[in-house]
């Protein structure tokens, strides 16, 4: 019986001549390749067997860096998205100021409109800082003081109608009494019939009244009251108020007129003060003064005859 070795320790060529003959034949395939390209369709064969497992492989370098990718764009959107709601409310908050600039810029180019077509001696442009402390009055204190020629009495209106006059002045400020406070009253006549009386203030709910109106007496709703300048202290022609409402108690001689004020008596922020002319002094009459006589001992001269 003939004795082999185990597989094993079975002895082939040597390294050294395996590796001359794999340096060889990768020469040879490298110099048929680079002149004739015989191992081209080789390569493409094996390529196309090798890409799915290559695929495989760079799996999850792909995924992770998709993932990474993914949450990169996420965080980048959301700081995004938070810039974009912040530049929002900036833009919101310059938008509103705007549109309030540009309200109250048409507001002060028609009070000076209203201003130079007014025969008043002078104009004073205010603006109204707060409310009086009083709660059961209708006042407000506006920014122009006796420093700025503010005096008490002087009429106070806006681009709408009359609001009312200033009852109290300090050097920076000065305090307004609007036309619905109870104690005001303005002198004012129809538009419509020229019929003269008394506007009073102090109705609940801001509005106005006439009092002790005749039952006789032309007043229809919608009217329109302007000030009759009968008081000197108020030009004529200024928009008070208008007629709401006109009815007559059983018994009662006298109408009950609500009115409406015309002037934005709590809506508006800028008001003008207007300083009247001066009333007119009185001057003295072209009748000539009758001579006075002469005093008891001073002769008087006679004439006579020769």
């Amino acid at each position: 019986m003939e004795y082999f070795p185990p597989p094993l320790f079975k002895q082939g060529p040597s390294a050294r001549v395996r590796l001359t003959f794999f340096v060889t034949v990768s020469l040879a395939l490298f110099i048929v390749d680079a002149h004739f390209g015989a191992t081209k369709t080789i390569r493409q064969i094996i390529g196309t067997g090798l890409y799915p497992l290559q695929q495989i492989a760079t799996l999850p370098i792909r995924v992770g860096r998709d993932v990474l990718g993914y949450v990169r764009q996420v965080a980048e959107l959301k700081l995004e998205n938070e810039a974009l709601v912040q530049q929002k409310l900036v833009d919101q908050e310059k938008l509103h100021r705007y549109q309030i600039l540009q309200t109250e810029n048409e507001k002060l180019r028609h009070l000076l409109k209203i201003a130079n077509s007014l025969q008043v001696k002078r104009t004073i442009i205010a603006e109204i800082i707060s409310d009086a402390n009083d709660p059961f009055s209708h006042k407000v204190i506006i920014n122009k003081g006796s420093l700025h020629g503010v005096q008490e009495g002087m009429p106070v209106i806006d681009e709408l109608g009359l609001q009312g006059q200033v009852t109290l002045t300090y050097p920076a400020k000065s305090e307004i009494s609007l036309i619905t406070d109870k104690e005001q009253i303005v002198p004012v006549e129809s538009l419509r019939t020229g019929f003269r009386t008394i506007l009073h203030g102090g109705v609940q709910g801001g509005q106005l009244e006439l009092r002790f109106t005749s039952a006789n007496a032309d007043i229809q709703p919608n009217d329109l009251l302007v000030t009759s300048g009968l008081d000197k202290l108020y030009p004529r022609g200024i928009p008070v108020a208008r007629v709401v409402s006109v009815s007559k108690s059983p018994g009662s001689h006298f109408l009950q007129i609500v009115c409406q004020p015309i002037a934005g008596v709590d809506k508006h922020r800028f008001l003008l003060i207007l300083e009247t002319s001066a009333p007119p002094e009185d001057t003295e009459s072209d009748t000539p003064k009758p001579q006075e006589a002469p005093p008891n001992n001073q002769p008087t001269e006679t004439t006579g005859q020769g």
